[in-house]
Protein backbone atom coordinates (compact mmCIF):
# COMPACT_ATOMS: atom_id res chain seq x y z
CA UNK A 1 0.00 0.00 0.00
CA UNK A 2 1.03 3.36 -0.94
CA UNK A 3 1.60 5.91 1.32
CA UNK A 4 -1.19 9.05 0.45
CA UNK A 5 -0.90 12.81 0.83
CA UNK A 6 -2.94 15.26 2.19
CA UNK A 7 -3.75 15.94 -1.68
CA UNK A 8 -4.53 13.05 -2.13
CA UNK A 9 -7.15 12.98 0.52
CA UNK A 10 -8.77 16.16 -0.22
CA UNK A 11 -11.09 14.64 -2.89
CA UNK A 12 -12.63 12.71 -0.51
CA UNK A 13 -12.50 14.86 2.98
CA UNK A 14 -15.14 16.66 1.21
CA UNK A 15 -17.61 14.66 0.46
CA UNK A 16 -19.91 15.84 3.47
CA UNK A 17 -23.45 15.75 3.48
CA UNK A 18 -23.31 19.59 2.90
CA UNK A 19 -20.43 19.59 0.15
CA UNK A 20 -22.01 20.06 -3.95
CA UNK A 21 -19.97 16.36 -4.75
CA UNK A 22 -22.45 14.58 -1.72
CA UNK A 23 -25.50 16.54 -2.52
CA UNK A 24 -25.17 14.87 -6.10
CA UNK A 25 -24.31 11.46 -4.99
CA UNK A 26 -27.80 11.49 -2.65
CA UNK A 27 -29.60 12.99 -5.58
CA UNK A 28 -28.65 10.15 -8.29
CA UNK A 29 -28.87 7.21 -5.44
CA UNK A 30 -32.51 8.49 -4.71
CA UNK A 31 -33.56 9.45 -8.35
CA UNK A 32 -32.58 5.67 -9.19
CA UNK A 33 -34.59 4.38 -6.31
CA UNK A 34 -37.37 6.42 -7.26
CA UNK A 35 -37.32 4.86 -10.58
CA UNK A 36 -38.46 1.97 -8.51
CA UNK A 37 -40.47 2.75 -5.57
CA UNK A 38 -43.31 4.87 -6.28
CA UNK A 39 -43.98 8.57 -5.02
CA UNK A 40 -46.86 8.90 -4.41
CA UNK A 41 -48.14 9.14 -1.13
CA UNK A 42 -46.05 9.96 2.28
CA UNK A 43 -45.83 6.22 2.74
CA UNK A 44 -44.26 5.47 -0.32
CA UNK A 45 -41.08 8.25 0.98
CA UNK A 46 -40.62 5.76 3.63
CA UNK A 47 -40.24 2.38 1.74
CA UNK A 48 -38.24 4.59 -0.88
CA UNK A 49 -35.56 5.59 2.13
CA UNK A 50 -35.85 1.77 3.16
CA UNK A 51 -34.35 0.82 0.09
CA UNK A 52 -32.05 3.46 -0.19
CA UNK A 53 -30.86 2.33 3.60
CA UNK A 54 -30.55 -0.94 2.60
CA UNK A 55 -29.82 -0.98 -1.09
CA UNK A 56 -32.62 -3.56 -1.60
CA UNK A 57 -35.10 -2.53 -3.60
CA UNK A 58 -37.22 -5.80 -2.53
CA UNK A 59 -37.29 -4.19 1.04
CA UNK A 60 -40.17 -1.64 0.36
CA UNK A 61 -42.08 -5.10 0.46
CA UNK A 62 -41.02 -5.35 3.47
CA UNK A 63 -42.22 -2.26 5.41
CA UNK A 64 -45.62 -1.94 7.67
CA UNK A 65 -47.83 0.83 9.05
CA UNK A 66 -49.84 0.78 11.64
CA UNK A 67 -52.60 3.18 11.43
CA UNK A 68 -55.85 4.60 9.80
CA UNK A 69 -53.73 4.28 6.38
CA UNK A 70 -49.88 3.87 5.35
CA UNK A 71 -49.02 7.03 5.82
CA UNK A 72 -49.99 7.95 9.17
CA UNK A 73 -47.28 6.97 10.66
CA UNK A 74 -45.64 9.25 8.67
CA UNK A 75 -47.89 12.39 9.31
CA UNK A 76 -47.14 11.60 13.25
CA UNK A 77 -43.63 11.54 13.12
CA UNK A 78 -43.24 14.75 11.17
CA UNK A 79 -45.78 16.96 13.59
CA UNK A 80 -43.98 15.36 16.06
CA UNK A 81 -40.41 17.20 14.49
CA UNK A 82 -42.38 20.23 13.74
CA UNK A 83 -43.28 20.28 17.51
CA UNK A 84 -39.67 19.45 18.67
CA UNK A 85 -40.59 16.22 20.80
CA UNK A 86 -38.01 13.99 21.57
CA UNK A 87 -36.70 11.42 19.50
CA UNK A 88 -35.49 8.38 21.36
CA UNK A 89 -33.07 5.64 20.08
CA UNK A 90 -32.35 1.96 21.80
CA UNK A 91 -28.32 2.06 21.68
CA UNK A 92 -25.96 4.63 20.51
CA UNK A 93 -25.13 3.48 16.79
CA UNK A 94 -29.00 4.73 15.97
CA UNK A 95 -28.29 8.08 18.05
CA UNK A 96 -25.39 8.64 16.02
CA UNK A 97 -27.35 8.35 12.91
CA UNK A 98 -29.86 10.75 13.41
CA UNK A 99 -28.98 14.36 11.43
CA UNK A 100 -29.10 17.20 13.19
CA UNK A 101 -29.87 19.20 10.38
CA UNK A 102 -33.57 20.55 10.19
CA UNK A 103 -35.04 19.65 13.68
CA UNK A 104 -34.35 20.87 16.82
CA UNK A 105 -35.61 17.88 18.65
CA UNK A 106 -33.73 16.58 21.55
CA UNK A 107 -31.99 13.42 21.11
CA UNK A 108 -31.46 10.60 23.36
CA UNK A 109 -30.30 7.02 24.02
CA UNK A 110 -31.96 4.64 26.36
CA UNK A 111 -28.76 2.43 26.92
CA UNK A 112 -26.99 3.91 29.53
CA UNK A 113 -30.11 4.30 31.77
CA UNK A 114 -31.74 1.36 33.80
CA UNK A 115 -28.17 -0.23 34.98
CA UNK A 116 -29.43 -1.16 38.48
CA UNK A 117 -32.61 -2.56 37.06
CA UNK A 118 -30.65 -4.93 34.70
CA UNK A 119 -28.54 -5.97 37.59
CA UNK A 120 -31.59 -7.11 39.79
CA UNK A 121 -33.32 -8.71 37.19
CA UNK A 122 -31.04 -9.96 34.83
CA UNK A 123 -33.33 -8.70 32.23
CA UNK A 124 -31.13 -7.24 28.87
CA UNK A 125 -29.22 -3.33 29.19
CA UNK A 126 -31.60 -2.24 26.74
CA UNK A 127 -35.16 -3.42 27.65
CA UNK A 128 -34.20 -2.33 31.65
CA UNK A 129 -33.36 1.27 30.34
CA UNK A 130 -36.30 1.49 28.25
CA UNK A 131 -38.43 0.73 30.99
CA UNK A 132 -36.24 3.34 33.34
CA UNK A 133 -37.02 6.19 30.87
CA UNK A 134 -40.44 5.14 30.46
CA UNK A 135 -40.71 5.80 34.12
CA UNK A 136 -39.53 9.28 33.99
CA UNK A 137 -42.17 9.75 31.13
CA UNK A 138 -39.92 10.16 28.10
CA UNK A 139 -41.63 8.17 25.93
CA UNK A 140 -44.89 9.64 25.89
CA UNK A 141 -45.48 11.83 22.42
CA UNK A 142 -41.85 11.16 21.44
CA UNK A 143 -40.33 9.26 18.38
CA UNK A 144 -39.11 6.18 19.71
CA UNK A 145 -36.80 4.74 17.49
CA UNK A 146 -35.66 1.25 18.09
CA UNK A 147 -32.83 -0.31 15.57
CA UNK A 148 -31.34 -3.06 17.13
CA UNK A 149 -32.43 -4.95 20.19
CA UNK A 150 -35.50 -6.72 19.71
CA UNK A 151 -35.38 -6.94 23.78
CA UNK A 152 -36.18 -3.03 23.87
CA UNK A 153 -39.00 -3.59 21.02
CA UNK A 154 -40.25 -5.35 23.51
CA UNK A 155 -40.18 -3.60 26.65
CA UNK A 156 -41.57 -0.45 24.80
CA UNK A 157 -44.56 -2.66 23.89
CA UNK A 158 -45.20 -3.42 27.61
CA UNK A 159 -45.30 -0.05 28.31
CA UNK A 160 -47.51 1.00 25.33
CA UNK A 161 -50.09 -1.64 26.35
CA UNK A 162 -49.79 -0.10 30.27
CA UNK A 163 -50.41 3.15 29.09
CA UNK A 164 -47.29 4.87 27.20
CA UNK A 165 -48.32 6.86 24.14
CA UNK A 166 -45.73 7.77 21.80
CA UNK A 167 -46.01 10.09 19.04
CA UNK A 168 -44.94 7.24 16.44
CA UNK A 169 -42.44 4.38 16.71
CA UNK A 170 -39.90 2.99 14.59
CA UNK A 171 -39.11 0.02 15.28
CA UNK A 172 -36.68 -2.63 12.92
CA UNK A 173 -34.21 -4.25 15.44
CA UNK A 174 -32.47 -7.28 13.52
CA UNK A 175 -31.74 -11.08 14.05
CA UNK A 176 -32.65 -14.59 14.09
CA UNK A 177 -34.02 -14.25 17.83
CA UNK A 178 -36.97 -12.56 19.02
CA UNK A 179 -36.60 -9.65 16.26
CA UNK A 180 -39.35 -10.49 13.84
CA UNK A 181 -42.07 -11.62 17.15
CA UNK A 182 -40.81 -8.21 18.69
CA UNK A 183 -42.39 -6.45 15.64
CA UNK A 184 -45.22 -8.56 15.46
CA UNK A 185 -46.14 -7.54 19.21
CA UNK A 186 -44.69 -3.65 18.26
CA UNK A 187 -47.71 -3.96 15.37
CA UNK A 188 -50.23 -5.45 17.37
CA UNK A 189 -49.45 -3.34 20.42
CA UNK A 190 -49.90 -0.18 18.27
CA UNK A 191 -52.81 -1.21 16.32
CA UNK A 192 -54.52 -2.36 20.01
CA UNK A 193 -53.77 1.02 21.20
CA UNK A 194 -53.63 3.59 18.16
CA UNK A 195 -50.44 4.58 18.46
CA UNK A 196 -48.67 4.87 14.99
CA UNK A 197 -45.92 2.76 13.52
CA UNK A 198 -43.61 2.12 11.21
CA UNK A 199 -41.95 -1.82 11.31
CA UNK A 200 -40.55 -4.10 8.67
CA UNK A 201 -41.19 -7.87 8.70
CA UNK A 202 -38.23 -10.86 8.24
CA UNK A 203 -35.25 -11.12 9.72
CA UNK A 204 -33.74 -7.67 8.27
CA UNK A 205 -33.57 -4.42 10.15
CA UNK A 206 -31.03 -2.89 11.92
CA UNK A 207 -29.68 1.01 13.22
CA UNK A 208 -29.00 2.54 9.84
CA UNK A 209 -32.68 1.50 8.44
CA UNK A 210 -33.66 2.61 11.98
CA UNK A 211 -32.24 6.31 11.65
CA UNK A 212 -32.84 6.33 7.97
CA UNK A 213 -36.22 6.24 8.66
CA UNK A 214 -36.82 8.60 11.31
CA UNK A 215 -34.62 10.51 9.09
CA UNK A 216 -36.98 10.52 6.55
CA UNK A 217 -39.68 11.65 9.09
CA UNK A 218 -37.34 15.09 9.57
CA UNK A 219 -37.21 15.52 6.00
CA UNK A 220 -41.13 15.45 5.83
CA UNK A 221 -41.42 17.92 8.58
CA UNK A 222 -38.75 20.44 6.83
CA UNK A 223 -41.02 19.58 3.59
CA UNK A 224 -44.12 21.12 5.43
CA UNK A 225 -42.30 24.01 6.75
CA UNK A 226 -41.65 24.84 3.31
CA UNK A 227 -45.08 24.23 1.86
CA UNK A 228 -44.10 21.22 -0.02
CA UNK A 229 -46.21 18.72 1.60
CA UNK A 230 -49.93 18.76 3.62
CA UNK A 231 -50.04 16.68 6.94
CA UNK A 232 -53.62 17.49 7.28
CA UNK A 233 -55.57 14.63 6.47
Amino acid sequence: MTDATDDEFEAYADLGATTADAMEIAETSMDRVHELVPQETLADRIRAKSVHATGDSEFQHLVRFTGTDDSEPVRAGARAVSNDRPIVTDITMVQAGITGRGHDCPVRKAIGNGAELAAETGMTRTAAAVLELDREGVYDDAIATIGNAPTAALALADCIEQGTRPAVVVATPVGFVKAAESRERIREVCADHGVPAITNVGRRGGSGLAAGLTNELIHVASDARNGDVVLDE
